[in-house]
């Protein structure tokens, strides 16, 4: 069987390295054009880019998956079946061309969780079980019909990337195991819609998604943080009532709290003998892994020890 592979970042390498080792025929690899990264802007490769070229695997780099080139190229390559991991939607053209299909990995139970962040947003959720499916592309976004599930329970205090380890290399198994099912013949599909299941979207996180949402319970905001730990990491700025000093800080763990106060919801105090407490709806957010603006990454007791920040301040708005 011969093989294409479509995708990017990390998480995608785990299934093509398991296709790989399992001596699978991997005629082309595709994956985003490099792009330049940093305040350096230099030229950075791909996480599956690196993984190809490491391994002496064809690679594909289109800027346009209708380009008559790149099309023609694809095709040259004779796939019998193309997968999908953490890639871009793909145009008819593309999915259709193998004789066998194109299937996707996505990081959740769908219908649950359609689009580019499912793992972020089953945590921030506060999701106790997500999962992985493999499906039958078609021409809508994460719709089409179902080949296998694996259910993945999501534990108490893990954060994004530690379930994204995890699911990575579920996934590569998963990916394995749906290969050798379409190879033999021997599978079925089901509709989305038979699953009965409500579907529900996981939509891209910008910047401004970051902001910690300190009117909502503790519970919410502790799961919140771990939803965006490590990357793209919550956020959340605070000031000086009398200098209006504006203080940014990234936010990667937190503990919540629970009492009855009289505080104002994003009221912060800061000192050594109650640490670094945000007052939220039903209680206070003890932040206790944190990195300023320009600053290194520290434990709260690190950044007790080292800041003139001390007193009342109050969330920004």
């Amino acid at each position: 069987m011969r093989i294409v592979f479509l995708g990017t970042p990390e998480f995608a390498v785990a299934s093509l390295d398991a296709l790989v080792k399992q001596g699978y025929n991997v005629v082309g690899v595709v994956t985003m054009p490099d792009k330049p990264a940093n305040r350096g802007h230099r030229i950075t490769y791909s996480a599956v880019k690196q993984y190809a070229l490491d391994n002496n695997l064809r690679l594909l780099q289109p800027a346009n998956l209708k380009d008559k080139t790149f099309l023609e190229e694809l095709k040259s390559l004779e796939a019998d079946l193309q997968i999908v991991v953490a890639f871009r939607m793909l145009p008819k053209e593309v999915y259709a061309m193998p004789k066998m299909g194109t299937f996707n990995l996505h990081a959740s139970l769908l219908p649950k969780y359609r689009g580019a962040a499912p793992i972020h947003w089953a945590v921030i959720n506060g999701e106790t079980q997500t999962g992985l499916t493999t499906f039958l592309l078609n021409d809508k976004i994460d719709e089409g019909e179902i080949i296998f599930q694996e259910k993945i329970d999501i534990l108490e205090e893990e954060t994004t990337g530690e379930l994204h380890d995890r699911m990575m290399i579920e996934g590569g198994k998963l990916v394995v195991k749906t290969v050798k099912a379409i190879e033999s013949g021997n599978f079925s599909t089901i509709s989305q819609q038979k699953t009965f299941v409500q579907p529900s979207l996981a939509p891209k996180i910008f910047k401004e998604t970051t902001l910690i949402p300190w009117d909502k319970k503790g519970k919410e905001i502790e799961n919140f943080v771990r939803g965006m730990c490590p990357f793209p990491c919550a956020t959340t700025v605070f000031c000086d009532g009398n200098s209006n000093l504006e203080h940014f800080l990234k936010v990667y763990k937190v503990k919540f709290n629970p009492f009855s106060h009289k505080k104002n919801i994003g009221e912060i105090e800061i000192n050594t003998r109650l640490g670094f407490r945000v007052y939220c709806l039903d209680g206070f957010v003890e932040i206790l892994d944190l990195q300023q603006s320009g600053k290194k990454r520290m434990k709260v007791d690190e950044f007790l020890r080292g800041t003139r920040l001390e007193g009342d301040f109050m969330i920004k708005k």
